[in-house]
């Protein structure tokens, strides 16, 4: 098992500015190898609700998705935004291909049920429910595929999923044909030792130092959990997990990208 694959998310920070995304996208298709690309686009289909008039609710930062919403997520990532990004890859000359978990019945999940929050048409991943043959098929021939988080249950009702949750799926699911790289492209340059310095990432972090790190108070707030989730996807399988400034895409392959998570 020596081929190598990329599945590299890009945030919702990057995609809502052209001349970052614009900037990613070439940096992506001159990425040599198989490579997957999963996005989100939450700041534009708040902005989009709001032009249709529906509010956008939020609990804790997560996106409640009642009916409404739902049409407008599926419209905005799975058809605005994937196109976009697909039409921006092919002027790179990357032959992308853009889909939702609904086509090839690629992944399926079950709907988040209801406890304290109702989250409403919010999709979940199992074990297993990556189709790694049919996206494998989608590589073997050339295509790059470019996946919204939108999903589907099996059922005809399509759901919402977080988009880091369905990279990681992704990775895990094809860890087993390819040695997988998991990249998370956000505006930071990876874990930072100071935060209040940019230019601090650390360079790598085994799982070992996790711990540390975090009663130190250096990875706190919103990076735990990402790095909880990067370390899972190790375990279940994928090579690494490298967290960094999008701009810095091109530094992947030298192993200079923002901090990387290995065993």
């Amino acid at each position: 098992m020596s081929k190598r694959l990329f599945v590299i998310k890009i945030g919702g920070n990057i995609i809502d500015h052209p001349e970052g995304l614009n900037r990613f996208l070439e940096r992506f298709a001159s990425l040599r190898g198989d490579k997957i690309l999963v996005h989100g686009g939450g700041k534009i289909a708040t902005r989009m609700a709001a032009d249709l008039g529906i509010e956008a609710k939020l609990v804790a930062g997560r996106r409640i998705t009642d009916e409404p919403m739902l049409r407008v997520v599926t419209m905005v990532y799975a058809g605005l935004t994937n196109k976009q990004v697909v039409a921006g890859l092919q002027a790179c000359g990357c032959n992308a291909i853009g889909l939702s978990g609904a086509d090839g019945n690629s992944i399926r999940v079950v709907k988040r049920p209801v406890n304290e929050i109702d989250y409403g048409f919010v999709g979940d991943i199992l074990p297993g429910s990556v189709d790694a043959d049919a996206i494998a098929a989608l590589l073997d021939i050339g295509f790059v595929p470019v996946f919204s988080a939108i999903t589907h249950d099996g059922h005809g009702q399509l759901l919402n999923t977080n988009a880091d949750t369905i990279a990681s799926a992704v990775a895990v699911a094809l860890s087993s044909r390819y040695r997988t790289s998991l990249v998370y492209c956000f505006e930071k340059r990876g874990v930072l030792r100071d935060v209040n310095d940019e230019y601090s990432a650390i360079a790598e972090i085994r799982a070992g130092e996790f711990e540390d790190l975090k009663a130190s108070g250096i990875v706190a707030d919103g990076m735990v959990p990402k790095l909880h989730n990067a370390f899972d996807a190790i375990a279940k399988g994928v090579d690494e997990v490298c967290i960094g400034h999008a701009d810095d895409l091109h530094l992947l392959r030298d192993q200079q990208f923002g901090t990387r998570m290995i065993r």
